[in-house]
């Protein structure tokens, strides 16, 4: 996996959720003018909420978001380490997925924080960001993440990507893990990270799975999923 975003401490649902009227010159406002939609009706993403088109393309782009791989530009920006630039934060993503790279978001304490907002993990998922590093979750958006098929890993009491040396521009891979019996299995993970120039940092994360009904819903790929395929068996 490679890192989309690498963020601070006490990073609100509102930083990450789509909120407030859409900018002209953001992913959201190219693909409504795309389908012939007039810049003064592009309205807000609250207007928009049922079209997960525009919302994907609004995630992570507030304003006041400092994303440590944007090189100082704030709202929905990233260095797309595939096209080596800075680019929208949804452009990146993009890229990653037409290469099959799956995609991290790695951040401090309470990620996740304030109000519990659904589009704070759906955003990320269909970004195709498939796990979270923290050092600690707001608990309502851990388990918003699990039912969106996101695996919440925290750091170790100490550490963070700081101590750990880590700038976002690593391939990052965690090892197997085991939800045969619902919990996972083991509880704390491997985590092995290679940096440009060959260096490897390897380190261990808290697989933050803490009841048996998520690891369920994680090993489906999220609780639409399970709750689908218990219906089928049923």
């Amino acid at each position: 996996a490679r890192a989309l975003a690498l963020l601070g401490d006490f990073i609100t649902t509102d930083h990450i959720s789509p909120a407030g009227s859409i900018a002209a010159d953001s992913p959201a406002a190219r693909y409504l003018e795309e389908r012939g939609v007039a810049p003064a009706d592009f309205n807000t993403y609250g207007s928009r909420r049922g079209n997960h088109e525009v919302m994907m393309r609004g995630t992570f782009a507030n304003v006041k978001l400092q994303n440590l791989l944007a090189e100082g530009k704030k709202g929905g920006w990233t260095r797309d380490f595939l096209a080596d630039e800075v680019r929208p934060l949804f452009d990146a993503a993009m890229d990653y997925e037409a290469a099959e790279t799956p995609l991290v978001v790695v951040a401090g304490k309470m990620y996740g924080s304030g109000s519990s907002r659904d589009w704070a993990a759906k955003g990320p998922a269909l970004l195709g960001i498939r796990a979270a590093f923290a050092e600690s979750f707001e608990r309502i958006h851990r388990s918003n993440l699990i039912g969106m098929g996101i695996l919440p890993l925290q750091f170790i009491e100490g550490q963070n990507a700081e101590t750990l040396g880590l700038d976002g521009s690593e391939t990052i891979t965690v090892a197997p893990i085991d939800f045969s019996a619902g919990l996972p299995s083991p509880a704390v993970v491997k985590v092995t990270v290679e940096k440009p120039d060959g260096g490897v940092v390897t380190f261990d994360a808290i697989v933050r799975i803490d009841t048996p009904t998520e690891g369920r819903y994680y090993e489906n790929g999220g609780i639409l999923q399970y709750v689908l395929r218990d219906l089928i068996k049923g």
